[in-house]
């Protein structure tokens, strides 16, 4: 706007100064001796005169670039004032529309997976959203807060960045369910029911992960390489709704006395989009067994877990762990209305797997993508480009 109204002024000084000649000379031609006295006149016109004008001129002009100045910055600053008003209208309005869709009430007659769609339904075309989800029994400055894992925890923020990174200890996770679940109450009370921390751990990663997606990562893991390296290059990430890796993958004949599956997925990492179907029906399901445990209970009694250790590590996988999660995974797999895949998938198709297999909208990692045994080097070079996370697979909920 500035070199407008200069270009503007420029024009006007310049006519000024031609329109003041012209006068002058026309004045001196019309006069009865102008050829004789022209030159005269014009060696006679008095310096101070010219002076006097062009003065005048330069006066004017200064006048007008003082005033193009102000102007100049009474319109900059009325631009920087709409740029704030309308960037802060956008986040009050992005806060107000959050704020509506948590009141949204699902009809009371609705079952679990119908009121979960009504609060969150699933968008397959929106991007992973960039969030670290952990959660931990103690704060960060806490001190028993083990140093392994909290070099863990800021290596996830610092690999990261751009990426926001949330730990939630014991009783912020159930403020945040009890924020993000209201409208359904049988969530709030299942988590509330679950008799060890290590099972409403993991129904946690679940119920962050559905309504606000992401990535979750357990707090005894520790990236190798930052979060969208985890896809292959000749995959669109708008073709993936969630990232998994395999947990175990047993050739063993005693399997069964070390896994409740032969071959199961992990949870102890997992990229999702927000509402995915997968997730709706693993919170269901949990919710549904824990209802089936209770009704067994006497009057008064409360659930908990029962036997020697190893009986309680496969009752955890089989409640909330990586057995619900794979039966889950294979279920939505085998429903073509959901996956679109017309044959049968079995754990075979899984068996030994090498590179990333992309299977519906699930993305499969193999092992040591999640599960990586490489060292963590220093310089962060790493010779295995499907090393993505180690995970130290510390039996945690021993300790909780």
């Amino acid at each position: 706007m500035v070199n407008y109204f200069v270009n503007r002024k420029r024009p006007i000084v310049i006519s000024i100064i031609i329109i003041t000649l012209i006068l002058l000379v026309a004045k001196i031609t019309t006069s009865k001796h102008s050829g004789k006295n022209l030159q005269e006149v014009l060696q006679n016109i008095p310096n101070d005169n010219i002076l006097g004008l062009s003065k005048l001129v330069y006066s004017e002009n200064e006048k007008q670039d003082e005033f193009l100045n102000k102007l100049e910055k009474v319109n900059r600053k009325i631009f920087q004032n709409q740029e704030q008003l309308l960037t802060k209208l956008t986040k009050q309005n992005e806060i107000l529309l959050q704020e509506i869709k948590l009141l949204k009430k699902p009809p009371t007659n609705a079952s679990i997976r119908e009121k979960l769609v009504y609060i969150y339904p699933y968008d397959p075309t929106v991007k992973f959203p960039a969030y670290i989800w952990q959660s931990w029994k103690h704060g960060l400055n806490d001190e028993r807060f083990e140093e392994i894992y909290l070099e863990g925890q800021k290596q996830w923020a610092w690999k990261n960045p751009g990426f926001v990174h949330e730990l939630f200890n014991d009783d912020t996770a159930h403020t945040m369910i009890k924020y993000l679940y209201r409208e359904v109450p049988e969530i709030i009370s299942t988590y509330e029911a679950l008799p060890e921390v290590i099972l409403k751990m993991d129904f946690f990663r679940y119920l962050i992960l559905f309504a606000r997606g992401g990535v979750y990562a357990d707090i005894d893991t520790h990236p190798i390489q930052p979060v969208p390296n985890w896809i292959p290059e000749n995959v669109s990430p708008e073709e993936i709704g969630m990232i998994i890796s395999i947990e175990t993958d047993s050739s063993s004949a005693n399997w069964r006395t070390e896994s409740v599956r032969r071959l199961q997925f992990g949870q102890f990492v997992i990229q999702a989009k927000p509402g995915h179907p997968i997730l709706r029906e693993i919170i269901a399901t949990i919710i549904e067994h824990t209802k089936h445990k209770q009704r067994l209970l006497n009057e008064d009694e409360k659930l908990k877990l029962v036997g020697s250790s190893n009986q309680k590590i496969l009752e955890i996988s089989a409640w909330t762990g990586s057995a619900s999660w794979t039966d889950v995974i294979l279920k939505y797999f085998n429903d073509y209305l959901q996956s679109a895949i017309y044959q049968k998938i079995t754990w075979k198709d899984f068996h030994h797997l090498k590179i990333p297999k992309l299977v519906s909208d699930i993305l499969v990692l193999p092992v040591n993508s999640f599960a990586s045994e490489a060292e963590i080097s220093k310089d962060g070079k790493n010779d295995d480009p499907l090393a993505f996370v180690k995970h130290y697979a510390a039996k945690i909920w021993k300790t909780t």
